[in-house]
């Protein structure tokens, strides 16, 4: 009679190893990023058994959002935070959801080196509504464009990671079109004053051409901000003028800042400022 040999348990230490070796060699390549679908497929577990490796880790893996399963690698280096910095681990995220994305607004001006602000938040352009991401200290907040495809964009020199930020002259075209959701348009004007120096007049053609389509509102508040802005602002702001220059019977008056007061044409002691179609009504800005 052939005795039956028992079944070995798994040592308990050895059932988060798969997880944990996985992780530890992405974080070796550089890497701060695994997909539950990525576990999967290097070690055979099953989704239950990963997710449960995965919980085991505690502090060194997070979950990006509750209800995907997608995971940052905390490294000690980060533990203070509990994440990596959000430009680490963006561009991989987006790709995993198969979206398209930039680094927008203050952000991506920070990264061109305007930081006017300090900026406690990360602003993120996609191309549909996304919940806000906080994980550990990090926050990543996102806005919506649906014509995110025609916004120039480029990859961010000296990234540790893969990172597409929106070109200086889209970055200061969206600015103000998000004015009134990043702290208004002084904000915005204020955002946009270091980033002068990086503007092209051609590339800012382009950006309207691809961009203002027929929200004129955006290059009159745009143009009107650059002129404000002196210097080189001028001839930028000239740019702006000679492409609206062909649709200057379609602009309506406008408030420069939306939201404050009504139009009142100048009755309301609000000046309009003629060759933009704009209505002053910041206390800050000056043509």
């Amino acid at each position: 009679m052939k005795t039956q040999k028992k079944s070995k348990k798994v040592p308990a230490r050895r059932q988060i190893s798969a997880a944990e070796a996985l992780c530890d060699a992405r974080l070796s390549l550089g890497h701060v990023t695994l997909a539950l679908d990525d576990l999967m497929k290097e070690s055979g577990l099953s989704a239950i058994a990963a997710r449960w490796q995965l919980t085991r880790l505690r502090d060194k893996v997070i979950r990006v959002a509750p209800r995907q399963p997608f995971y940052l690698i905390v490294s000690p280096e980060h533990r203070s935070m509990g994440a990596p910095p959000p430009n680490w681990w963006l561009h991989d995220y987006f790709e995993w959801l198969g979206r398209p994305y930039y680094l927008a607004l203050q952000s991506a001006a920070s990264a061109f080196g305007s930081n006017p602000q300090a900026l406690q938040v990360t602003q993120v352009m996609t191309d549909r509504p996304c919940r806000a991401i906080e994980v550990g200290k990090i926050h990543v907040r996102f806005f919506v464009k649906r014509g995110i495809a025609q916004t120039p964009t480029r990859q961010l020199d000296g990234a540790v990671a893969p990172l597409c930020v929106s070109m200086p002259e889209a970055t200061a075209y969206d600015l103000i079109r998000y004015a009134t959701s990043i702290g208004g348009i002084e904000r915005a004007a204020e955002t946009i004053r270091p980033l002068l120096p990086l503007l092209r007049a051609r590339e800012l053609k382009r950006v309207l051409e691809a961009q203002a389509g027929n929200e004129y509102p955006v290059a009159q508040r745009l143009g009107f901000v650059l002129e404000a802005s002196g210097g080189g602002g001028r001839a930028l702001a000239k740019t702006v003028r000679d492409w609206l220059g062909a649709a200057t019977d379609k602009l309506s008056p406008i408030l420069l800042a939306p939201g404050r007061g009504k139009l009142g044409r100048g009755r309301d002691g609000i000046p309009l400022v003629a060759r933009w179609q704009v209505f002053n009504n910041s206390n800050e800005l000056k043509p």
